[in-house]
């Protein structure tokens, strides 16, 4: 156990967080890629008071830190993560607010993975979030990344965004308050996302459920999610889809090791069983090379890498 890890597993912790602190883990068994090495310190919340508390815990003692939610959209590098990454996944509470009229405000902690939180539109006939349905990410990381797809973006729906500053002392911004663009949310420095809450309508004809089917077989049919991946690696460009620039380079079924550009969607690379987080990197920066060179666009990641370079 190197320094670190002595000043961070002192008593306070041990405490506090019972069963909730983590050392040495390899980030290969979280993500959704499987790649990547060793997370120093890896802390779950199981509340948002949880959160608060390590936040400050980790900001007293300068450990650096990062908030995972579903650990997709997310590589981590071979070398691993020093300091802590904190994962919001038992931050799932979702609940409904009060309201006499068909738009209801939903309130969703931000380890809530947007499939459940499209399950709970559902359930509720509530209309106006169908477009997450079959994205694999959290609530926070999709807000963070302004999520979407069929030309719709999370930012559409949401209402407001609970932040929580280094102290641990939170507060509440209304859309007009936030600031979002194509697949990213301007987070203030030192802010984490816990909460946010989403303007949606009652749905009068009550299909919510069959669009949310079609949508989730129309990507089953598109996307090679019987390989472990970590979703749309880049942005679109506004002229046309970065998977169709890339197959256009003729890069599909290219593979650097086991990390393979999918055959069924150019924007996915896939690992075939036993990519490193060093193969899907340098396969990355293969395809933003070879796109540049024969299409003359620069293809800007859309997944966020993590760890020592």
């Amino acid at each position: 156990m190197n320094a670190m890890d002595q000043q961070i597993a002192g008593p306070d912790w041990e405490a506090l967080f019972p069963g909730a602190v983590y050392f040495d883990e390899p980030a290969g068994a979280h993500t959704s890629m499987g790649v990547g090495g060793k997370i120093d310190t890896l802390l779950y919340p199981e509340s948002i008071r949880d959160l608060g508390g390590m936040i400050r815990l980790l900001s007293r003692h300068g450990i650096p830190y990062a908030v995972v939610g579903n650990w997709t959209n997310l590589i981590i590098t071979d070398k691993g993560c020093r300091g802590a990454l904190i994962c919001t996944k038992n931050l799932n509470r979702i609940r409904m607010l009060p309201s006499e009229s068909a738009v209801r405000d939903v309130r969703a902690e931000a380890g809530v993975s947007l499939p459940e939180l499209v399950a709970f539109t559902v359930r509720e006939n509530l209309t106006g979030f169908e477009f997450c349905a079959g994205i694999p990410g959290s609530v926070g990381g999709g807000i963070r990344m302004n999520a979407g797809a069929y030309g719709h973006s999370i930012s559409e729906s949401v209402a407001a965004v609970t932040l929580m500053d280094p102290t641990g002392k939170t507060e509440t911004r209304k859309i007009d308050q936030l600031r979002f663009e194509y697949r990213n949310f301007h987070l203030p420095q030192g802010k984490t996302i816990i909460e946010a809450s989403f303007r949606l309508r009652e749905d009068p004809e009550k299909q919510v459920g069959d669009r949310v089917r079609q949508i989730i077989a129309e990507r089953r049919d598109k996307h090679p999610l019987q390989y472990k991946n970590a979703g749309s690696i880049f942005k679109n460009p506004k002229d046309r889809p970065a998977g169709r620039l890339i197959e256009e380079a003729g890069l599909k079924g290219f593979a650097i090791g086991d990390a393979m550009v999918s055959e069924k969607h150019g924007n996915f690379i896939v690992n075939r069983g036993r990519a490193t987080s060093g193969d899907v990197l340098a396969l990355i920066r293969y395809v933003q090379e070879r796109v540049l060179r024969e299409k003359g666009t620069d293809l800007e990641l859309e997944v966020k890498i993590v760890g020592e370079r």
